[in-house]
């Protein structure tokens, strides 16, 4: 018997699993890399990170490897690990950021098709290969997240944990007054007020007018002392991507002519996601912030299949907070990025692997303290996140 083999079957037997009624036995199959991109943007689970235009430009000295899941010839899924070699060769370890991801999120089996997904890929990467496999899930919109309870239960334990993991979803599923009449009554306010000036107005931009965003968001960073640590550098790439289902999309908002808000909104899968924004020193009195969403928002809805708005996190800033916080109002979410999930059969893979994690962390950690101590640097006005939500306080 396979080593995938023993393992569903010892998973079908174990009571632990009992939020899986059955792991679903899926083959997994490589992908050429050159097809992955557009395959993937039908996938419900698409996300940025799991495309090979964002992958093989932020983690350019990783090898990325692409492969679907399949039951009985049918497409369940698919997912995009990026594997990196060890210093002195001791090892390698495969990562997956906000992947395995489903082709179809709304079947009644969800969980079991993940948790064979998963299976196969311990099969191929820790049991065949001899690799740590770490897998990072996206936050869950419906309370607990099922996918790290799953991998816990599985044999994986929690690795790094963001210093601010929360993400704020907007629920784009009902219509666009409940939506309205659901975001806190501050954040409504403004958005009004942004409405009957009849200063401002909405642009959707084609991908070819990225340097004008581009331009918004540097003048921004220099004027508001941010410093970038975001893979800002991924963006021409993905807005090249050939299959517009995977592509960006620039929206802007005009005064007078004049750009005075821009946002790239990711808009593939069930999930669009605010990836960055920009604005002038107009935009505050203006309000056009509120404007650009709430237009984004109805954009969304009638163009794509998202059933919600991830608007991303704070980086640690307060002001960021209670503007998102607003905006999810009472039919959204906000839930964390949970922490990374590692796994390996070979103890000492297990330990080479973990410690090098740790050590990235380490370094990373590092140059955001140094960032911190220059004068020059907005610095973060929240505390870190404990561990849950309600422990978080603002």
């Amino acid at each position: 018997m396979s080593a995938a083999a023993e393992s569903l079957q010892s998973l079908d037997a174990s009571p632990a699993f009992a939020g899986v009624e059955r792991v679903q036995p899926l083959a997994m199959r490589r992908v050429p890399l050159d097809q992955w991109d557009a395959m993937a943007a039908d996938f419900d689970g698409l996300c940025q990170e799991q495309m090979l235009a964002f992958a093989g430009v932020r983690w350019s000295g990783a090898t990325p490897e692409a492969a679907v899941f399949e039951s009985n010839g049918r497409v369940i899924g698919g997912c995009l690990v990026v594997v990196q070699r060890l210093p002195l060769g001791v090892g390698h370890i495969a990562m997956s950021k906000w992947g395995p991801m489903l082709a179809d999120a709304t079947q009644p089996d969800a969980m079991a098709l993940y948790a064979g997904m998963v299976e196969a890929m311990v099969a191929e990467y820790s049991a065949r290969r001899g690799m740590l496999l770490s897998i990072l899930n996206l936050p869950s919109v419906n309370g607990p997240n099922a996918e790290n309870t799953y991998l816990l239960e599985r044999g994986f334990t929690p690795g790094v944990l963001l210093n601010y993991p929360l993400r704020y979803l907007v629920n784009l599923q009902p219509g666009m007054d409940e939506i309205r009449k659901g975001f806190e009554q501050k954040w409504r306010y403004q958005l009004n007020k942004s409405m009957k000036s009849g200063e401002l107005s909405f642009e959707h931009g084609a991908a070819d007018r990225l340097g004008d965003f581009t331009d918004l968001y540097e003048r921004m960073l220099d004027r508001k002392r941010f410093a970038d640590f975001s893979a800002y550098e991924t963006v021409p790439h993905l807005m090249a991507v050939d299959n517009p289902k995977g592509r960006p999309e620039l929206f802007f908002v005009r005064k007078d002519g004049e750009l005075v808000a821009g946002a790239i909104v990711f808009k593939g899968g069930d999930r669009a996601v605010y990836l960055y924004g920009a604005t002038t020193d107009q935009a505050l009195p203006l309000r056009a912030g509120y404007f650009l969403h709430w237009h984004i928002i109805g954009w969304l809805k009638e163009n794509t299949k998202a059933r919600w708005y991830d608007l991303g996190g704070t980086d640690g800033f307060l002001g960021l907070h209670q503007f998102k916080k607003g905006m999810v109002g009472s039919h959204g979410v906000i839930s964390p990025v949970p922490r990374v999930m590692n796994y390996a059969d070979n103890r000492f893979t297990y330990l080479v692997g973990n410690a090098a994690l740790w050590a990235r962390e380490g370094c990373q950690e590092v140059l955001r303290r140094l960032s911190r101590l220059r004068k020059d640097r907005a610095q973060p006005t929240m505390p870190r996140y404990i561990e849950k939500p309600e422990d978080a306080r603002f």
